[in-house]
């Protein structure tokens, strides 16, 4: 198979491993899976014991460590791996489905984070990512020191891998929602239109396209039943809504040099003009012109879209409401701009 493939010849140069997890059938199970690969795994039943056998073999391209175990769990150990093996790629296995757990373990450097039970080819498909990601880095470093004009290159290829990693949690987000299925490819695509009317272009669009995409991304630390609700929210739920922008933009931090706009859309996207907004209640121009185009689209596609506690309006009715509020809530340059891109309703890309 294509993994097995991209597997063996990731692994050819460096096939040390480290299993770390307090479940002896599960270690074995996952050599078995690695050394198919080429790997020589070494095994531990504990943070602790991981940390003791890095000491005795050195660091290793690939370490796969539960979160659970006694003595030294998941997190404790992958801050020490951070902090003694920097160069290890380090993923981390879960059987239970935390989203903060999972954002926290990305946050502190692991490469990736799966839920048990683990599939063969999930398993090479992440190992391969994770190690072509370190072997990325490594390059990078030696180009820095060596060959300087080769660094752009490395590093947009770390930057795509690490956004194929936040547009797969995006994805994983919506498919869980029938009715926000496609809103962030249908926002980006809004917005992308209302921001050419406006003038922007080449790397402006870029920013516009991908900051629709991840508006939301936040939301992965946001319970399913806060945004599945279907009656009004309590205070301490809408107070987990709005903070999504915020978690948002953090995840996106690697993005902050090369693509700062996205960070922008992505923490200001719910500002309102009239001061009314979250997370920072910025008013005006002080919002910034890429977060109110966004804004545009995403309050377009809300509308447009069937949610648990509402039926969907048509286009004409929706583009009614946004210029009913434009001048308070929504930017009218902006809401006249959306209008404009799409003059006729058949031209709209409006869920089902």
């Amino acid at each position: 198979m294509p993994e097995a493939q991209a597997a063996s010849a990731v692994v050819a140069a460096s096939a040390n491993c480290l299993i770390v997890d307090d479940e002896p059938s599960v270690r074995r199970s996952l050599a078995r899976m690695l050394q198919t690969q080429g790997f020589n795994c070494f095994e531990a039943g504990s943070g602790r014991e991981g940390l003791q056998v890095l000491d005795r073999i050195g660091e290793t391209p690939l370490i796969i460590s539960d979160m659970r175990m006694p003595e030294l769990d998941g997190m404790g150990f992958l801050e020490a791996v951070r902090l003694r093996f920097p160069d290890s790629s380090v993923i981390m296995l879960s059987g239970i489905s935390e989203t903060t757990t999972a954002v926290d373990c990305l946050h502190l450097g692991a490469a990736d984070f799966l839920l048990k039970p683990i599939s063969l080819g999930e398993l090479q498909a992440r190992v391969v990512r994770a190690l072509e990601k370190r072997a990325l880095v490594l390059q990078n470093r030696f180009y820095q020191e060596h060959l300087e004009r080769q660094v752009q290159v490395q590093a947009q290829r770390i930057q795509e891998l690490f956004l194929q990693g936040i547009q797969m949690l995006a994805r994983a987000l919506e498919a869980k929602d029938a009715y926000t299925r496609g809103h962030s490819i249908r926002v980006s695509q809004y917005a992308v239109a209302t921001a050419a009317r406006l003038g922007f272009d080449g790397p402006g669009l870029d920013g516009i396209r991908l900051g629709g995409e991840l508006h939301d991304i936040g939301k992965i630390g946001t319970r399913e039943s806060v945004l599945h609700k279907p009656g009004t929210l309590t205070a301490d739920e809408f107070r987990q809504i709005t903070e999504h922008p915020v978690l948002g933009e953090r995840m996106l931090a690697p993005l902050a040099h090369e693509s700062p706009d996205v960070l922008r859309i992505v923490r200001s996207h719910h500002e309102r003009l009239d001061g009314a907004g979250f997370p920072d209640g910025l008013r005006g121009e002080n919002i910034p012109i890429e977060a109110r185009i966004v804004a545009v689209a995403d309050s377009f596609d809300a509308m447009t879209t069937s949610r648990p506690y509402r039926d969907s309006k048509p286009a004409d009715d929706a583009v009614h409401e946004l210029r009913r509020v434009a001048g308070t809530q929504l930017d009218p340059q902006a809401v006249e701009a959306f209008v404009d891109a799409y003059p006729h309703p058949g031209d709209l890309p409006i869920s089902a």
